[in-house]
């Protein structure tokens, strides 16, 4: 980006709260059903019917309130916000404006080594629309109202993000807090967790905004770097071309890289909000807060610290062993179950494991290799009975089959040799082989070593302990 420009960038995230049924009916939520058939008369606006709020969605937008040290509003208000689109059979969504369910909170994310705080605004409860479907009509356009109904929640930033790198990481950081306190799923591709971003630009050192343009519906981390840095771009084009930014929403096309326009955009009086008169206001009791507060799970960053001083990680390590509740409880299973190696565990984990796990594109929770078969390979290597490289021809059979390292070690005689008698005459072999190498070392070349302990591990295919045999040579060329 030009560096006369600053960015200014807020994100609008709509959450599918993972609740059984709708906000307003007893429908199902469930992903995947054939078309319209988890559409009720109460999700159709049907003449007559009466909708009812869903608790678990109001006690879901608590927890996350809480979560964020935000305000929970003791009072808050469902608003009808009219406008016509085929996908929404009222001809208006029920949602909250004046009075929303959650207030100012904030976020801390950390980008290039540095924390950063962002404010929340409000996360407000609604109903999402139904879903237009392009494909497979001849070009008519089909409608499925499956989604119709289903509780979001949508959580609204301060414009305090300066960059697209910032925007993702606290997209990311709103993913991850979501699903740590089990409200959402997060699946993107599902549509579980979207985005709208608003960006603007204006001089480096200018107090006032810009004019601002929305981009709609981005469902994955990469999209929303790509859009926002694509229409930063464009904004500064336009306006250094003598042009001016019009107020309006924009479709991210994935395929060509760009943005383009939709509409221009609406405010909050084009949709002529009222007061839902079938709905009354919401009253958040202090003992329901205390109860909710009480039964939060221990939150992202709050582990994040605890690794770090419990487990002696370092920051990057307990960033990336807690950035989903499930593969931190994984590791805190394998540290317990292989007696405390916390250090080797974590190097096995976020470099094998997660390796092997996004080479097949499996979750932890698929992992082929359970917490207490990965801590009996952590066993063997700690107390020497295999080294590092044949423990990695190990964890491949493990991951291919149900047989204990133990087992696998022990069918394939994978041990480590201990009998030093045995490594030395190796070593006394290799150095007779390689004189070459030999007088380097002595001459003072430090790399002619590794050569040769390459050879003595070869000689003994990868079963002796590399330090060993290290040692053993030095006190061999130099003797």
């Amino acid at each position: 980006m030009n560096s006369q420009w600053e960015a200014v960038i807020g994100l609008e995230i709509h959450t599918q709260l993972a609740t059984q049924s709708k906000i307003f009916s007893g429908a199902a939520t469930a992903y995947g059903a054939e078309p319209n058939t988890q559409a009720c008369a109460v999700d159709l606006g049907l003449p007559g019917v009466l909708p009812v709020l869903n608790e678990d969605a109001v006690r879901k937008a608590v927890t996350f309130g809480l979560a964020i040290d935000a305000e929970i509003a003791s009072h808050s208000v469902f608003a009808r916000k009219n406008y016509f689109y085929p996908d929404l059979p009222k001809g208006y969504q029920i949602s909250q404006l004046d009075h929303p369910i959650v207030g100012k909170g904030y976020l801390d994310i950390e980008v290039d080594g540095e924390t950063k705080r962002i404010g929340v605004t409000r996360a407000h409860l609604e109903e999402d629309a139904g879903k237009s479907l392009h494909e497979d009509f001849q070009g008519l356009t089909g409608i499925d109202l499956n989604r119709a109904g289903t509780p979001l929640l949508e959580i609204v930033s301060e414009p305090d993000m300066r960059s697209a790198k910032e925007a993702v990481a606290y997209m990311r950081k709103l993913h991850e807090l979501v699903r740590y306190l089990e409200i959402c799923d997060g699946n993107m591709q599902e549509g579980s967790f979207r985005c709208d971003a608003n960006v603007s630009v204006r001089p480096k050192g200018q107090a006032e905004f810009g004019t601002r343009t929305e981009i709609k519906n981005i469902n994955s981390f990469k999209f929303v770097e790509k859009a926002i840095n694509y229409e930063i771009e464009r904004h500064i084009d336009v306006i250094e071309g003598g042009g001016k930014i019009v107020q309006e929403t924009r479709l991210y096309d994935a395929n060509k890289d760009e943005t383009r326009s939709m509409r221009s955009k609406e405010e909050a009086n084009d949709y002529r909000y009222f007061p839902d008169p079938d709905l009354l206001p919401v009253v958040i009791e202090d003992s329901l807060k205390t109860e909710i507060r009480a039964s939060l799970p221990e939150l992202p960053n709050a582990k994040k610290q605890r690794f770090i001083e419990q487990y002696s990680l370092d920051n990057e390590s307990a960033t990336t062993l807690t950035s989903s509740r499930e593969l931190a409880d994984f590791y805190e299973a394998v540290v317990t179950q292989s007696g405390g190696e916390a250090k080797l565990a974590s190097n096995w984990m976020t470099g094998d494991v997660l390796g092997a796990l996004n080479k097949a594109g499996l979750e932890i929770s698929d992992c082929p290799v359970n917490p207490e078969r990965l801590a009996g390979l952590l066993k063997r290597i700690a107390d020497n009975t295999i080294s590092g490289k044949i423990a990695k021809q190990v964890f491949d059979k493990l991951w291919n089959g149900s047989a204990s390292a133990d087992e696998i070690i022990e069918q394939e005689g994978l041990q480590q040799i201990t009998d030093t008698g045995a490594i030395e005459a190796i070593i006394d072999k290799v150095i007779a082989a390689n004189p070459g190498p030999v007088e380097q070392y002595r001459a003072g070349k430090d790399k002619a070593l590794m050569a040769l302990v390459g050879q003595v591990m070869k000689e003994t295919q990868g079963k002796a302990n590399p330090g060993e045999v290290n040692k053993m040579l030095i006190a061999k060329v130099k003797g």
